[in-house]
């Protein structure tokens, strides 16, 4: 572990975490997570960042590969988080990739609940084949909440015959029936979710009578036909980590060729960190080689 991302464990722990145990209501959640993304995350040089008229921001640096994109859904729980918030990770995501990255600005909850989120990504996949994007063009990316919702796009595709290059996702979020029992296991281990809040989140997503293993919203329990290769990046000590290893799990017995990057000590989405400790750098190198292989 390097000396910065031991400080950033102990300021993840003494202060966001606390933060995040007594936030109130979803409105002060997403003021808190831009907040923390501009403090956290530093753009590069030369980042473009354009929303376009679909609810679709394109972020790249310097001159990305034609006819190649990364589809990438941010996470922040279903109720926070925005493309903007994210743009720095992208930035620097694209300019190590040479890749273009498109973000789709998908609808929230309370005010938007599901399958909301899991309809705008499907839209979103629609627009980039509309534009000429071939499904072998394009990689699927997202993080915690956006990445269980990148698995589930994913699992619509596959089961569709249509299905992309690949897909990377940094501490998805697949259960929202949670059953992983690393949510009591990892409760007082975890430097940055607070588990105890997790039920109350599901709540504000999950409209009353709607089954939580629904494979849209919880997608360790869908199927994946002809599954292409995953990559995923999660950490030894989070919350999410038997999500994250029975989805790994689930998509292998999918014949899914599924590469697993399990860190010690890092905090959930450590990525976007990138610019202040060097596990950020190194991981996100590791996708950008996965996403450019994929392609």
């Amino acid at each position: 572990m390097s000396w910065q991302l031991a400080v950033l464990l102990r300021g993840l722990r003494h202060v966001a975490r606390p933060r995040l145990q007594h936030v109130k209501e979803p409105i002060t959640a997403r003021i808190g997570f831009e907040r923390l993304a501009r403090v956290g995350c530093r753009p590069p040089p030369y980042l473009c960042h354009v929303h376009d008229s679909a609810g679709m921001d394109r972020i790249h640096v310097g001159r990305p590969a034609r006819g190649k994109i990364i589809l990438f859904l941010h996470g922040g729980g279903y109720i926070a988080g925005s493309p903007n918030s994210y743009a720095a990770m992208l930035g620097r995501l694209s300019l190590l990739s040479g890749l273009e990255i498109c973000a789709p600005d998908y609808r929230l909850a309370p005010e938007h609940r599901f399958p909301a989120a899991y309809d705008d990504a499907c839209a979103a996949w629609d627009h980039l084949v509309s534009m000429g994007y071939a499904p072998s063009d394009i990689v699927i990316g997202g993080d915690s909440a956006g990445g269980g919702l990148a698995i589930a796009l994913l699992s619509h595709l596959c089961r569709a015959g249509t299905p992309p290059a690949g897909l990377f996702a940094m501490s998805p979020w697949c259960d929202l029936s949670l059953t992983g029992e690393s949510l009591t296991r990892n409760a007082n281990a975890d430097p940055f979710l607070p588990a105890k809040r997790i039920r109350e989140l599901v709540g504000y997503v999950l409209p009353e009578g709607e089954d939580a293993e629904d494979p849209r919203l919880s997608p360790l329990f869908a199927d994946f036909p002809d599954c292409p290769p995953v990559l995923l990046h999660y950490g030894q000590t989070e919350i999410l980590l038997d999500d994250c290893r029975r989805m790994a799990a689930r998509l292998r017995a999918h014949g899914a060729d599924v590469t697993e990057t399990v860190h010690p000590s890092a905090p959930h989405v450590w990525h976007l960190f990138d610019g202040w400790i060097p596990e950020a750098r190194r991981s996100l190198c590791d996708i950008s080689y996965f996403a450019r292989a994929c392609l």
